[in-house]
């Protein structure tokens, strides 16, 4: 039997969750539920066997984390995924019913999409190798690996069954920060896949309104298999107090939108899926023909996203489209309460005709004002553009999520996304890194709240290193940010030939409505320029600029700091957006002299 055929005229009834009713059920076994494929088959192939007394057709294999073993190099991996395959057989035999093993495939953390790839694919020829036809990879919160899997499973089992499932909260985003639609829009475009719907995170009524929401004209190929409810915390455990009766009422609204492929996920235990199968029992269905993937008409299946307009108020946004050449300086917060010494900078860079300031966020992992916040004050107080930096270190995506919409609502409508300086090895132990993003998901992310949230698009800006030892391989990944949204690069200091060069070579590869700010941080002593030399990352000042300091006293060195300075802006403004000025020990009435001088340059 075929789940395509199947689904033709009749409800595809998942089981529920595996790992929650097993914890529910032998709470004494604190080990991952999949290891109970090898040391308590018996306990597997029951619990498969309540799921389909309840009236499921479709069992997952208990091997939603084997995944991330093969991933771990556990050796005893190969063998969970044996055995979870094989107990899944062996419940559908002693059942005496007619059902459906898809082969459960979950997601992998803290890898390359080529990692997730290799990942997925060893899961699965294992699966291939058991007799696997249908799979589902479920809870996913990106498409990293997904098509490398999918193409390398119908190479070896062309009639597969496959379907993805996403894990989104609420609001429609996974926590890698990827809005659902986009990600369904993914799947139906690679024509790799069969079904493609939500699962996990969020509980049912949150999950009918973002399918009902989708854009999706045909919720034929889609499929819904919620949480029962929100975790609560009793003593040292994490349960579900989900409620059946609105679990039904969801589902059979899903059901009756047109959502054929219908099951339950964390807490969600055989009594759900037995309400679930009275509950789709009494719904008339209309025999519709199955469309393979290569076949759908876009207008019907494909999720409709609204067009993002670039219409705004956002003056940055607009100089540049407009051909002007901006003057961005960069200004450090303060490292207590005190901000009158850093208004009174901003306030005397903008009437020397700077255009904005930047504001790094917490450099060195050291904690200052936040930058974001001093942002908005900067704007309201002194009406002049700011582009902080936001980096991936310090927040999850809730955190990133909030601070966007608060910067957004407070006019802030530029932002330098970035990965972020590591924190220092000797504080690692008090001070905890998150990364939940990267800089290319954070770019992406943003550009998502641009489509689906703001009412006008925050910019976008990304770093390019232009001092890269392989600057080859920094271009390529200058290009994957432009992929994900990033509309504008502000660079590393260009202080030597190679990185000008480097820059212009940036400029005739970037497309030409990718704007580049140019990167300028004066020296002011022989001190100063070898210490950035041997100790800054991602800094190359060079050994003859340096020498030139030799000597110099602080009015000489600030000096021969600003003649560089104009020197090298006039060598890029040829090929460039703009000016991106590092201000050097918070002199700003040096970058003053700076901002006039280039000014009248433009």
């Amino acid at each position: 039997m075929d789940i395509r055929e199947y689904i033709k005229d009749r409800f595809l009834i998942f089981d529920g969750a595996f790992g929650t009713y097993y914890s529910s059920k032998y709470h004494e076994d604190v080990s991952l539920s999949e290891t109970a494929n090898i040391s308590f088959p018996d306990r597997v192939e029951k619990i498969h066997k309540e799921y389909l007394d309840a009236g499921a057709v479709a069992i997952r294999t208990n091997t939603f984390g084997a995944t991330q073993l093969i991933l771990n190099g556990d050796k005893k991996a190969p063998d969970i995924i044996r055995a979870g395959y094989n107990a899944a057989e062996n419940a559908i035999l002693e059942s005496g019913k007619e059902a459906f093993i898809l082969a459960d495939i979950g997601p992998v953390r803290g890898t390359s999409a080529d990692g997730a790839g290799d990942a997925y694919i060893k899961t699965a020829d294992i699966f291939l190798k058991s007799g696997a036809k249908n799979f589902i990879f479920e809870t996913m919160s990106g498409t990293d690996g997904l098509m490398d899997c999918a193409r390398y499973i119908r190479s070896r089992r062309p009639d597969a069954f496959l379907m993805v499932s996403f894990g989104v909260m609420p609001d429609g985003y996974t926590r890698d920060g990827q809005f659902y639609r986009s990600l369904l829009n993914e799947i139906y475009d690679s024509g790799l896949f069969d079904i493609a719907g939500l699962n996990c995170v969020s509980n049912s009524n949150h999950m009918s309104k973002l399918l009902l929401k989708s854009g999706i004209e045909d919720l034929f190929y889609s499929s819904a298999m919620p949480n029962a409810g929100y975790p609560v915390v009793r003593g040292f455990r994490s349960i579900f107090e989900g409620n059946i009766e609105s679990f039904k009422a969801d589902m059979k609204t899903l059901a009756e939108a047109g959502v054929r492929i219908l099951g339950g996920c964390c807490g969600t235990d055989p009594e759900y899926i037995k309400n679930l199968t009275e509950v789709l029992s009494g719904i008339r269905i209309t025999p519709k023909e199955y469309i393979i993937p290569s076949m759908r008409e876009k207008k019907n299946i494909y999720v409709q996203v609204k067009p993002v307009s670039h219409d705004s108020s956002n003056r940055i946004r607009n100089k540049l489209q407009n051909g002007e050449k901006i003057i961005a300086v960069e200004l450090d917060s303060p490292k207590n309460t005190d901000i009158s010494r850093f208004m009174s900078g901003a306030s005397i860079l903008k009437d020397a005709g700077a255009d904005a300031i930047t504001i790094a966020d917490c450099p060195i992992a050291r904690p200052r004002m936040d930058s974001t916040l001093l942002a908005c004050l900067v704007k309201k107080e002194l009406d002049l553009d700011v582009i902080p930096h936001m980096t991936c270190r310090d927040r999850n995506i809730n955190a990133t999520k909030a601070l966007l919409l608060g910067a957004q609502a407070m006019d802030i409508k530029n932002i330098l996304a970035v990965t972020g300086d590591p924190i220092p090895s000797a504080e690692r132990d008090e001070v905890k890194k998150v990364y939940q993003f990267n800089s290319k998901k954070l770019i992406a992310y943003i550009r998502s709240l641009n489509n689906e949230i703001f009412p006008e698009p925050t910019m976008i800006f990304a770093a390019l290193n232009v001092n890269a030892a392989n600057f080859d391989i920094e271009l390529k990944r200058a290009q994957e940010k432009v992929k994900c949204g990033a509309e504008g690069f502000l660079t590393q200091p260009a202080m030597s030939e190679n990185a000008l060069s480097n820059l212009f070579m940036a400029r005739k590869t970037l497309p030409p409505d990718v704007r580049i700010l140019g990167g300028i941080i004066p020296v002011v002593s022989e001190k100063n320029g070898r210490f950035m030399e041997d100790e800054i990352s991602g800094i190359h000042i060079p050994e003859d600029m340096i020498s030139s300091y030799h000597g110099k006293n602080r009015e000489e060195g600030e000096q021969l700091g600003i003649d560089y300075s104009l020197s090298i802006a006039g060598k890029m403004l040829s090929f460039t957006d703009g000016i991106y000025l590092m201000t050097p020990f918070g002199r700003v009435g040096m970058m003053e002299k700076i901002v006039r001088k280039i000014r009248k340059l433009l």
